[in-house]
């Protein structure tokens, strides 16, 4: 990102706020009508991303240059006049009335703007795929078999992606966008320039601190709670990582092995409600179910993301022989209640969603009481700078946000528009055969494919709308399908080859990325697994008798605490291979074997680590207290005491 002063920096920052501050009073006192909302939307947050990202490695970093400025025109004038021409359009009969000369030049420049305003912000890739199933929307009447649709003239291509209402760069997407995403960042972006990344990490050191592996757990706990309120992992990855990647390399683990941990934890930052990034904003819009209902079914699958990590920590510092923190290194009680204030907010938003406030109404009241709880401290109030500052960023984050949803709301216009899409969902159901896991299997995969180079949001718009009613035909919760594709969106963040969370991480503590990103893969199984799980137990969203949700939770856990015992090799000591491989088998029953009862596995498994734990807890009782050695060898009768 440019880093642009002077006057130059202070009209673009001046321009970011207005259009936050714009969105948040539509948040709290109401919208307009979607079509004047989404071009007004992009009207503001994409024409600085031109100004704020170069074009190139070679361009200026600290000014704008003239081709800036023309692409930025370029992707506002299409939204001015969508903006003051709504009705005209609302009016029209799509693919009948012709397009005027001045549709064509702005609809062409729009698409434009936003496939490069894509490839500076975002990733060529994703900025490649909109240019693909572009062209391919010009060729499709001319290729065979499954990929052959209509013709569709440029006249066509335009008016879906320009004109029609309700899809491409004004559909429903890019309202999301506007409305809760924005709200929601906005949110984060104070909340973080309160304190409260400091007060996570205090609450961190103090419940993890003091125990074995501290500043790992210290990492794993506060990447978890930040999680809570950035949706980002990047984000989180910056925040947490500067500081526990340092202290665990410290204090004796391995860069890689610390960057994997911080990678790991970060990326179930959008996994951890209340706030879970925007794919899971668009996901409630795009199931129709409220966003507390998302927050509650996400609940216990977050949980048991993170008690994997913790476990794998655990037993990889018990076999590293790392201990704690030192007490002096750690924060005291006053120092966490110094910041305790700053929860307010959070526990409001949460409040409000759950009387079923709408989501962008319960971001802006926290907003505005973070604002005012944060001035009850002065160590926490944030005067007209900070905030000013904090808006700004909000304003920049949501631009990226803003360009990488409507880029996927081209490619799913394109992907409806063709047929393109019933040919990808009758080639997974053809390779799937009828058998649910290996549909699961093949979504998941196609989740993680995309993530390679696309962002999780697109990431999971697109398999979302390929996969999620293929597996609907299984009678499986909507929720349920939903949280699976969002879970496997996320995790391509920390899976290799190309995994942005796993490199911020290897940067910070100078490692290798790819390496980075293995590491990563193996501390986030509980990821792979809990979302595989969502498709097959019900309990996991907490559907069901208590009971049912209790034996849920025993199988998925205890199963995850086995898994990570055989992968380190270490439990009450160093593991021989084939006890190793035992315990990943059992593990891998209790978790995965979903044609057993799922109280019969976790019987299983909580009979299995209990009997773990004992047996650990008696042999480091055994090495605490040695026996004595006779001494009659050495010494004469009468001279032992």
């Amino acid at each position: 990102m440019r880093q642009i002063e002077g006057v130059p920096g202070a009209i673009l920052g001046l321009w970011s706020v207005g259009a936050v501050l714009l969105h948040l009073y539509f948040a709290g006192y109401g919208y307009p009508e979607p079509l004047e909302l989404a071009a007004l939307h992009l009207a503001l947050f994409v024409p600085p991303v031109f100004f704020i990202f170069p074009a190139s490695p070679a361009s200026p970093k600290d000014r704008p240059t003239v081709l800036d400025g023309l692409l930025a025109v370029g992707a506002f004038v299409p939204n001015v006049y969508i903006y003051f021409n709504q009705a005209e359009i609302y009016e029209r009969t799509s693919f009948i009335d012709p397009l005027t000369p001045i549709q064509y030049v702005l609809g062409t420049a729009m698409v434009l703007a936003i496939v490069e305003a894509t490839r500076r912000s975002i990733s060529y890739t994703l900025a490649g795929l909109v240019l693909l199933v572009i062209g391919y929307m010009a060729v499709c009447h001319l290729l065979p078999g499954a990929w052959y649709s209509r013709p569709l003239s440029f006249a066509h291509i335009t008016e879906i992606n320009f004109l029609s209402v309700g899809s491409g760069l004004y559909g429903s997407l890019t309202v999301m966008s506007a409305t809760i995403v924005a709200s929601f960042l906005i949110f984060g972006s104070l909340m973080q320039a309160s304190g409260m990344s400091r007060l996570f990490g205090n609450f961190g050191a103090l419940t993890g601190g003091r125990f074995t592996g501290g500043p790992a757990k210290v990492a794993v706990i506060s990447s978890a709670l930040f999680g809570t309120m950035s949706g980002s992992s990047v984000a989180n990855v910056v925040v947490t990582g500067s500081m526990s990647i340092p202290l665990m390399k410290r204090l004796g683990f391995r860069p890689v092995f610390a960057a994997g941990i911080e990678a790991a934890s970060s990326v179930g930052g959008p996994l951890m409600p209340p706030v879970m990034g925007a794919a899971a904003f668009i996901m409630s819009e795009m199931i129709a179910v409220p966003y507390s209902a998302i927050i509650i079914a996400a609940a216990m699958g977050a949980v048991l993301y993170y008690v994997n990590i913790l476990t794998a920590v655990h037993y990889e510092s018990k076999k590293l022989g790392i201990g704690a923190i030192p007490r002096r290194d750690l924060p005291s009680l006053r120092d966490l209640g110094r910041d305790a204030h700053l929860v307010l907010p959070l526990a409001l938003l949460v409040t409000l969603m759950m009387m079923r406030f709408s989501p962008y109404l319960a971001a802006f009241w926290a907003t505005i009481a973070t604002v005012a709880v944060a001035a009850l401290r002065r160590h926490t109030r944030m005067g007209p700078r900070v905030v000013f500052v904090a808006l700004r960023d909000g304003g920049y984050l949501i631009s990226m946000i803003a360009v990488a949803v409507t880029s996927a709301g081209i490619i799913t216009a394109a992907l409806t528009n063709t047929g393109l899409l019933l040919a990808f969902t009758g080639m997974i159901k053809a390779a799937a055969g009828g058998s649910l896991l290996l549909l699961a299997l093949l979504i998941a995969g196609t989740c993680l494919f995309l993530g390679v180079g696309i962002p999780t949001t697109p990431s999971y718009i697109i398999t979302a709308a390929i996969g999620a009613p293929l597996i609907a035909e299984h009678g499986v919760p909507l929720i349920a399908i939903h949280l699976f594709i969002f879970y496997f969106a996320v995790l391509a963040d920390a899976s290799p080859p190309v995994a942005p969370v796993a490199d911020a991480a290897a940067t910070i503590a100078g490692s290798p990325p790819m390496k980075t990103g293995f590491y990563a893969c193996r501390f986030a199984l509980g990821g792979f697994v809990t979302g595989l799980a969502y498709i097959y137990e019900p309990g996991l969203i907490l559907s069901g008798s208590l009971f049912d949700i209790g034996a849920t939770a025993a199988a998925l856990a205890t199963g995850l605490v086995l898994i990570s015992a055989g992968l380190v090799g270490y439990a009450w000591g160093p593991l021989p291979a084939w006890l190793r491989l035992g315990f990943i088998t059992a593990g891998c029953f209790c978790a995965l074997w979903y044609v057993v009862p799922v109280w019969q596995r976790g019987a299983v498994g909580v009979a299995l680590v209990g009997a773990m734990i004992l047996i650990s807890r008696s042999v480091a009782a055994r090495e605490s207290n040695p026996p004595l050695q006779p001494a009659l060898a050495s010494h004469p009768e009468g001279e032992v005491r």
